[in-house]
């Protein structure tokens, strides 16, 4: 192989020269510039044949062997994720010289022969492999769940219904809140200018709230006062009228019936079966009696009772529930009167319900007797009431008088809730602490030694809160 070299100034002069020394089918090797000339490496065409074709007892004569790889597993292949390539043009895989002289051929005329032999030698390099990106995988579609999504929803109508809901609550609150310290100090300038216009006024209210009656009440009847009258009085009288009483004892000891005493732990319902049961004997005789006890909770509550009708002379029968108080009911229907010593239930227990459905359910007429305690505020009385009430209740009975320091709040509960008031207890002994209920007395005895501690300027606070109580308009002003 005869590689020569030529340097011009210019690349068109240095073509020149190899044309002139190996003929236009030479092969360019090389062109480079050196120090501001031109250096051409050049071959001739015979030269680049021999080249391009080996001998054929020659080792690169021999076919080109061929690898065998192992196919890859169908779920491991991995697809192209660009676009194969074109083959790459022949110009592409031939030898630099080849290019060259390709590059050449544009300005230069080549015999076929160079062309040829520009081919082989092409053809006669091992091929290049291009590495490729492996494709990206496809992405997958993920499969919908309609039954969670659904459940997704549902749980969030939920939640918002939720939030809106305790939103409205909160808001609904702040608005009766508003609602009520607007009313309240409206009222409270109402009862101002009220108190300014007719100052003779306070003074009854005043008596009343100290007595113990409840602002309800006592509101209700200072509006109603009339002008021009002794107003302590007419108050006095106005309550002595709605204070329903008995007038005597026909009603309950000569008439005779079944009669069951209720009420609240310690209000004093043994000791005042004991006080009528001896009013009864000493009518009617320990014949004409009988007395049922069901109090079988507090230890020597039985035997209590059981000392009273053995001084009286009276068999006491005990009852556990609702059929063995039938049966002793049925065994003594002879009897003129009965009386029923009953468990002592707070008035928050659900066992009331209970005790009063046992005593409505025993086959006979039996009337209810509440015990109120003179003690209790007027709050809890109202509750007392309240819960003992059930269809109805035949009388009512005020215990511990002599206990009290004021009796209005026992009275009020009695006018407010339209009770019948037969008799009052003021001591321990019996028969002689039982009275006949004396509507006036008791009013007299609730206004004296009651002092007010209120001044003019804390009622208009006190009764704002005063909120109308529909019973009231049962009151009877005479």
């Amino acid at each position: 192989m005869n590689v020569k070299k030529f340097t011009a100034p210019t690349s068109r002069e240095a073509l020149r020269k190899v044309r002139e020394a190996l003929g236009p089918d030479a092969v360019i090797l090389s062109n480079r510039p050196v120090d501001g000339a031109v250096e051409i490496l050049a071959l001739a065409n015979d030269d680049a044949a021999s080249l391009a074709m080996p001998a054929a007892d020659s080792p690169m004569a021999a076919p080109e062997p061929q690898l065998e790889l192992s196919p890859q597993p169908f779920d491991q292949r991995v697809e192209p994720l660009l676009p194969q390539e074109p083959e790459a043009p022949v110009e592409r895989a031939m030898p630099r010289p080849a290019r060259a002289v390709a590059r050449e051929g544009e300005a230069t005329p080549r015999s076929a022969a160079s062309v040829a032999a520009a081919a082989a030698a092409a053809r006669a390099l091992p091929p290049r492999h291009v590495a490729r990106p492996a494709p990206a995988a496809a992405p997958v579609t993920p499969a919908f769940d309609m039954d969670r999504i659904t459940a997704l929803v549902a749980e969030a109508v939920a939640g918002a219904k939720a939030s809106a809901a305790a939103e409205m609550s909160t808001m609904m609150n702040e608005l009766r809140a508003m609602r009520g310290m607007m009313e309240s100090q409206l009222a409270e300038i109402a009862f101002s200018s009220g108190q300014q216009r007719e100052p003779h006024k306070n003074a009854v209210l005043r008596d009343m709230l100290a007595a113990g009656f409840s602002a309800q009440l006592s509101r209700y009847l200072v509006d109603k006062l009339p002008a021009g009258i002794d107003a302590q009085r007419w108050m006095r009288n106005a309550l002595a009228r709605n204070l329903n009483a008995m007038s005597n004892e026909e009603a309950l000891i000569q008439q005779g019936g079944v009669f069951a005493l209720v009420g609240p732990t310690g209000v004093g319902k043994t000791t005042t079966t004991a006080k009528l049961a001896a009013r009864c004997v000493m009518r009617h005789g320990p014949e004409k009696l009988a007395l049922i006890t069901t109090d079988a909770y507090r230890i020597g509550a039985h035997e209590q009772l059981r000392i009273y009708g053995k001084i009286l002379g009276v068999m006491v029968h005990s009852v556990k529930d609702e059929a063995d108080l039938r049966i002793a009911l049925k065994e003594l229907s002879k009897k003129h009167t009965v009386l029923i010593d009953t468990v002592g239930v707070s008035q928050r227990d659900h066992m009331v319900e209970e005790q009063v459905a046992m005593l409505q359910g025993a086959g006979a007429n039996v009337k209810r007797l509440l015990c109120l305690n003179a003690t209790s505020t007027q709050e809890t009385l109202s509750e007392v009431v309240r819960a003992y009430q059930g269809s109805g209740l035949a009388g009512s009975i005020i215990t511990k008088l002599d206990e009290a320091a004021s009796i209005g709040s026992a009275l009020d509960v009695v006018i407010r809730h339209k009770l019948n008031l037969f008799y009052v207890s003021n001591g321990q002994r019996v028969p002689e602490d039982l009275h006949l209920a004396d509507p006036a007395a008791l009013i007299e005895r609730a206004f004296s030694g009651a002092k007010s501690q209120l001044a003019d300027a804390d009622l208009p606070l006190l009764m704002a809160n005063a909120g109308h109580d529909a019973s009231l308009r049962e009151v009877h002003l005479g």
